[in-house]
């Protein structure tokens, strides 16, 4: 599905990350695999550190400080935003949502829109499409989108395929419309496909109704590939995931670049969910897109922090050119559903974009 907004910004981006950071190479004795195999490994996907949340962390903690950083830094008044997003595979409770508990420990509004949803590695995108939908109601204005998981605490410490790559933290994003001065429209250009015949592709057996947590199911066993895990951890299909990105993810740049009549070289960066190093590096040989285009070098500082690895891009890697100059961005998510998203648009000037971390 194509399909397009008009006249919305991004104003401001904070990412807050947990302080402990943790090694590969000091997890290499958890994993039933040779060291040396290990060091390849390490080399071939871009592992390095990630930051880890602590024991009594919950997601919303980092999304809690970052508000808070946001409205000391005078970014945004609380009374300002109209809308709170709340993306996160990590909530608080089952029962009730987690935003409107954040809502009110930040001190945000009352007449205020709240609402969580459950998305991961596409998050981002999909917190943007919610955001332009509610900013073309005429009596919201700004909109809050927070992404935030902790799913280091889902992944067994043994599991070499999914372990080294985990990140935990959070980010916000202020979205707020474009004053109208004129008969022009800025245009957003927006892609997004659902694949749920793979949904299982990456998922928790274990925790959910179809199959609540149990004895059993947290007891660790060991997979074909040497991998140990339960059911109560995460479990991800490495080799249908890439495909999936390989195959699809070129088809959803074509589409937005056709879309927005634009040519791959008038794209200024291709600010892609990182799911590891290797992934975006094949799938930018694929596109026939730089490296320096197309930045992978979240996981191995920071770690996959699903949604949160976008907002993390921007912030990390281009600061100082978002505050200081116009550039045409095509961002993308995919995995978790499996879901594709997509989105070019421009990016005129965003003042404030900031990493923090925080203590447990």
């Amino acid at each position: 599905m194509n399909f397009r907004f008009y006249n919305k910004k991004i104003s401001s981006i904070i990412s807050i990350l947990p302080k402990n950071e943790s090694y590969f190479d000091d997890e290499i004795k958890n994993y039933n695999f040779p060291p040396k195999k290990s060091q390849i490994l390490k080399e071939l996907m871009g592992y390095h550190k990630h930051r880890i949340s602590g024991e009594n962390q919950l997601a919303s903690d980092f999304i809690i400080k970052g508000f808070k950083q946001l409205f000391e830094d005078k970014i945004i008044n609380p009374d300002e935003i109209d809308a709170f997003i709340y993306i996160t595979q990590s909530p608080d409770y089952l029962i009730p949502q987690t935003s409107t508990i954040i809502q009110d420990k930040v001190g945000l509004k009352k007449d205020i829109l709240c609402f969580d949803f459950n998305q991961g590695c596409a998050g981002f995108i999909h917190g943007l499409f919610q955001a332009f939908f509610m900013l073309d109601n005429p009596n919201i204005h700004k909109v809050a989108i927070a992404n935030t998981d902790i799913l280091s605490k889902k992944v067994n410490k043994r599991d070499r395929n999914s372990y080294p790559l985990v990140g935990d933290g959070g980010s916000i994003t202020i979205v707020e419309k474009i004053a109208q001065k004129d008969e022009s429209k800025q245009e957003i250009f927006c892609y997004n496909k659902t694949f749920g015949e793979n949904a299982l592709a990456i998922h928790i057996p274990a925790g959910g109704f179809k199959l609540p947590s149990n004895p059993k199911s947290s007891q660790d066993f060991q997979d074909k590939d040497g991998n140990i895990r339960n059911l109560d951890n995460l479990v991800m299909e490495g080799a249908s995931v890439f495909s999936f990105v390989q195959e699809y993810v070129p088809k959803m740049v074509e589409s937005l670049l056709q879309d927005a009549h634009l040519k791959k070289e008038e794209i200024d960066y291709y600010i892609f969910h990182q799911p590891n190093k290797f992934m975006l590096q094949k799938l930018a040989d694929k596109l026939k897109i730089s490296y320096e285009k197309m930045p992978n070098n979240i996981v191995e500082n920071f770690g996959n922090g699903s949604g949160i690895t976008i907002p993390l891009n921007l912030c990390f890697n281009l600061t100082e050119e978002l505050k200081s100059q116009p550039l045409k961005l095509c961002l993308g998510g995919f995995g978790v559903g499996l879901t594709l998203s997509g989105i070019i648009m421009d990016i005129n000037k965003i003042p404030y974009l900031n990493i923090i971390t925080m203590e447990e």
